[in-house]
């Protein structure tokens, strides 16, 4: 059993795994935080990115100032955003049979593999997963092609040139393999080979495992997945959550027994609690209104802002903001906030039975119905002309390099009296204002990351006891920044097997036994025989059967009937007789008790030699030789076949026959 790694961001995993004849994917997380080192592309022309200077390096050897542009002393690249792919080369994926889907947030490299590797498998998701997922390709898309960028650039990825380039840049990983965005008919094609799985279903890969999903805890649909055979269970453990939100609680128990245990998708901020993270938004959104400033929120359109938008459901009133106008901007807005309602059966019990009331399961359909909640397509049209300020602005994308929260950075920068509240934990705060220093607006930083910390997950993995644990390697060492906290890495025993990008682990355990069916016509005229209390066997002479991974023995065919003779008479050869086989012999020959039957029979003259497998009697009268071993008796006798016989069937009486 193999694992091969094919990205190093452990929240946006992409791995494969090799079990049992079968290729399996287990996410195709896209790295988006590539896009950090380029500028953000504007809605309207911006005259302050245009005219931000060129980066020439300081001996002058180095000029692409077509391709690079200085800002407050970082440098971006001037071109469409590009992302960090799974890595490609490691691997053939067009042997992949089947990629397993855990959340919308780890599907977002899916056309990249479905549409450009020769991929002819299956997708397998739940359906908040593919209606979610499809929302979020469809907003990135968007935000890409309605500011196409006319330039490229392409000298500062040679690898002799990003070597001279300043930081980050010099640091990024694989530059020469980062793509630009898919289009909507390659997100259309990838998601057409989606196949839909409901919780605990059970889906049998050509009979050799069988994949079934389990609730995660963690988004509306998320998945934990479990890869087993008959003697064998993997359990892979991505994006979950213990914590009491809108979707269903994380299933555990089914984790119980697993050989290996692949552990991804742990929470991004150890420190940071979820509920405290919550009361610092609103409290810092309450105090920019009351002071008459706007509020900007990055996000994406679908996860945290729901349960932001209850939260802020309860506080309006209390905080006096019945008046603010709230506006959630998005391509994709009208339909995330429809979906969110219709998707019953995925949510936690409480908002469950809020459906069969009948009430919507989130508080924003009243929000929406009150008018205190406004979404919008984009800025242009309505929202232009009913924007009024001071406003909560929740708009994408959290990297703030596209999307509507670009307009809004220029538009809102400048004054000290508004405020950018991050609540999306995948980007540093700090990298994703870089382009847009000096700036005047305050930043608050407020991640609200629900999966699981290190605590969690060392109680979860103690109830379950896995064999063994693979995760990434971040996970077994503290973060660089807080190098004493021994308390945010993984410590278990045996330690967990760590994976990096590109690397290959082979999993250690390995396969013992096979499931073998027996035909019940087989199983009747089978006789078992007693060997010692409690335990019988039986021989059987039989024919296996493969196929589709499933194995049968099936009796032996009868001979085909003889062939007529020329003479036209119907006189039927007899058929040839099967011979019964031989009885298996069991038990071993007990050396004195064996000399001392020789000795009954006359045979006095025995010179026993020990020999690491057993012992060999020289019968010197005789000139014969008997080598008594632990898995065999070898009787050597010349041309006296009386005396062999003889001997065989004293050795005999001490063996069992079956």
């Amino acid at each position: 059993m193999k694992l091969y790694c094919l990205s190093g961001h452990p929240t946006l995993p992409c791995n494969v795994l090799k079990f049992k004849s079968t290729t399996i994917m287990l996410d195709c997380g896209l790295d988006t935080t590539s896009v950090l080192n380029f500028l953000p592309l504007p809605l309207v022309h911006s005259p302050r990115l245009s005219k931000l200077p060129s980066w020439v390096s300081k001996d002058g050897s180095l000029n692409l100032e077509k391709e690079l542009k200085e800002c407050a002393g970082r440098v971006f690249v001037d071109s469409q955003p590009e992302f960090c792919l799974p890595e490609r080369e490691l691997l053939d994926l067009s042997t992949v049979d089947v990629i397993l889907v855990s959340n919308y947030h780890c599907m977002m490299a899916l056309p990249y593999i479905t549409e450009h590797t020769g991929f002819t498998g299956t997708v397998y998701a739940t359906e908040p997963t593919l209606t979610i997922g499809r929302l979020l390709m469809e907003e990135l898309v968007n935000f890409m092609e309605r500011v196409p960028k006319a330039q490229s650039a392409t000298c500062w990825k040679n690898k002799e040139i990003q070597r001279m380039l300043p930081g980050p840049l010099k640091d990024a990983v694989d530059v020469w393999a980062w793509k630009r965005s898919y289009s909507m008919p390659e997100v259309n094609s990838a998601l057409s080979k989606v196949q839909l799985v409901g919780y605990s279903q059970k889906v049998e890969l050509f009979g050799a495992v069988q994949v079934s999903p389990l609730s995660s805890g963690y988004s509306l649909g998320s998945s934990n997945w479990i890869i087993q055979s008959h003697h064998e269970k993997v359990s892979y453990v991505s994006g979950s959550s213990l914590l009491t939100t809108h979707p269903q609680p994380m299933d555990q128990s089914s984790l119980k027994n697993s050989d290996v245990l692949i552990l991804t998708g742990l929470t991004q901020m150890p420190t940071a609690n979820p509920d405290g993270m919550l009361g610092e938004f609103c409290s810092n959104l309450a105090m920019t209104i009351r002071a008459g400033g706007n509020v900007l929120v990055p996000c994406y359109p679908s996860g945290v802002i729901y349960d932001l938008l209850e939260c802020l459901y309860q506080f309006i009133e209390s905080a006096n903001l019945g008046t603010t106008p709230f506006y959630f901007i998005s391509p994709v807005a009208n339909s995330s906030l429809e979906f969110s309602q219709i998707f019953a059966e995925w949510l936690c019990h409480n908002k469950q039975s809020k459906v069969y009331l009948p009430e919507p399961p989130f508080p924003h359909a009243e929000l929406i119905q009150t008018n205190k909640l406004k979404h919008y397509s984009s800025i242009h049209g309505d929202f232009s002309i009913e924007f009024r300020q001071p406003c909560v602005v929740f708009t994408g994308h959290p990297s703030l390099r596209f999307g509507d929260v670009v307009h809004f950075m220029e538009l809102w920068g400048k004054s000290s009296l508004n405020t950018i509240i991050f609540t999306e934990p995948d980007f540093s705060y700090l990298d994703a204002l870089a382009p847009y220093q000096p700036l005047a607006m305050k930043c608050v930083y407020c991640p609200i990351d629900t999966r699981l910390n290190f605590h969690q997950v060392s109680k979860l993995l103690k109830e379950v006891q896995p064999v063994h644990v693979v995760c990434p390697e971040q996970y077994t060492q503290p973060p660089l920044t807080q190098s004493h906290r021994s308390d945010l890495m993984l410590e278990l025993q045996p330690p967990p097997m760590p994976y990096r990008r590109c690397s290959v682990l082979s999993l250690p355990f390995r396969r013992r036994y096979e499931r073998v069916y027996i035909l019940p016509e087989l199983a009747n005229s089978l006789v078992p025989s007693e060997i010692k209390p409690g335990v019988s066997l039986a021989t059987v002479s039989a024919v296996l059967h493969s196929k589709d991974n499933k194995h049968t023995l099936q009796s032996v065919p009868k001979p085909p009937p003889a062939p007529l003779s020329k003479k036209r008479k119907r006189v039927l050869e007899e058929p040839p007789v099967l011979l019964a086989p031989k009885p298996l012999l069991s038990g071993a020959v007990p050396l004195e008790a064996f000399l001392a039957t020789l000795q009954k029979h006359g045979i006095t003259e025995v010179k026993v030699e020990e020999t690491a497998d057993g012992h060999i009697l020289h019968l010197q009268a005789e000139d014969t030789l008997i080598q008594l071993e632990e898995d065999g008796t070898h009787i050597v006798c010349d041309n006296n076949e009386p005396l062999r016989t003889t001997l065989r069937d004293l050795v005999l009486r001490f063996l069992q026959k079956l």
